[in-house]
């Protein structure tokens, strides 16, 4: 069932342009996710856009559930859809990425996450946008959380939101992604020239199997961009429909990825240099001054389960971050 931030595409039908010589490759990196692997196939399957001009990449990390079966299922319920499957035997989703961008053939790049849905004219969009904008090399799209349980928790708040769900929207309008923003990472597109300027996901970062060193590896490689110059598109056409089932709203869940948030910017910030490092702690107590800010207003509107919230993250962040 999908939730109050869902909304319908923005592109009059009659108007979408789908005639174009870019190829694409859609990049889906997979582990253990055999409950979603097919709908997230299908629904590219089933974009408005013709199958000769677009490949899918799958990459599977190492799944030890049936993921395998389920990828074999879409290949025989669209056999006209040209999937190509690899196997990543080196554990991290920053390995996984880096070897579909790799074996793709495709001049623009789109990266999709394994447990998520996309919008018709998902394909179309990105593909027209690149033509239509030879300059620009990066683009990203909405990403509206799709709550399994059909509710979203009485304590969720804007930052929550983001942290768990991935959610991102911007407005209805094409435009550059606000300062210090940059595309989801199971929404994003590039061209393939992107990488040839900065190189690949670092190898350190990301997730690796259920370990939740989150994000560190999109964040990373947008920083690397944003050095190079290059810009990020928004383009509220290309939707993306993000699963979170229970799990990932409970206490332990939530725990494992703030921790792991911490962890991470102290391995990307260290990278850099030791004054990158204390650069990002002092922007931590100024998060902090922030988070308080937000607490007390909670407390005044009757909310203390947000504010507590918002608390707990901060401080599952920093201790990570400083130990």
């Amino acid at each position: 069932m999908l939730n109050q931030f869902i909304i319908l595409p923005l592109w009059d039908k009659e108007k979408r342009p789908i005639e174009t010589t870019t190829m694409i490759s859609v990049i889906i990196c997979t582990y253990n996710r055999d409950k979603y692997i097919y709908g997230v196939l299908q629904s590219i399957a089933l974009n408005a856009y013709p199958k000769s001009k677009y490949e899918i990449v799958l990459v599977n990390n190492n799944s030890t559930d049936n993921t395998e079966a389920e990828v074999a299922r879409f290949a025989a319920d669209y056999p006209d859809v040209k999937l190509r499957n690899f196997i990543e035997k080196n554990q991290g989703v920053a390995y996984a990425r880096n070897r579909g961008t790799e074996e793709a053939i495709g001049n623009i790049l789109i990266f999709v996450d394994d447990d998520a849905t996309v919008n018709r004219e998902y394909i179309a969009g990105y593909a027209a946008f690149f033509e239509a904008n030879p300059n620009i090399y990066a683009a990203g799209g909405p990403i509206f959380p799709d709550y399994e349980d059909g509710e979203e928790p009485e304590w969720m708040t804007y930052f929550i939101r983001r942290l768990l769900t991935a959610y991102l929207y911007f407005g209805d309008k094409e435009r550059n992604f606000p300062f210090n923003n940059y595309p989801g990472g199971g929404n994003a597109a590039y061209r393939r020239e992107v990488f040839d300027k900065v190189g690949f996901y670092d190898i350190d970062l990301g997730r690796t199997g259920g370990m939740l060193v989150a994000g560190g590896e999109e964040k990373d490689i947008f920083r690397k961009m944003s050095a190079a110059g290059i810009k990020f598109k928004y383009l509220p056409q290309c939707i993306l429909y993000h699963k979170i089932p229970r799990y990932k709203l409970e206490k332990d869940y939530f725990h494992r990825v703030t921790c792991g948030i911490g962890a991470s910017e102290k391995i990307r910030t260290l990278k850099i240099s030791k004054s990158c490092y204390v650069k990002r702690l002092f922007a931590e107590l100024i998060k902090w001054g922030g988070t308080l800010v937000l607490w007390c207003w909670y407390a005044i509107q009757f909310k203390p389960s947000r504010g507590n919230m918002l608390v707990r993250f901060r401080w599952n962040v920093t201790k990570n971050l400083v130990g």
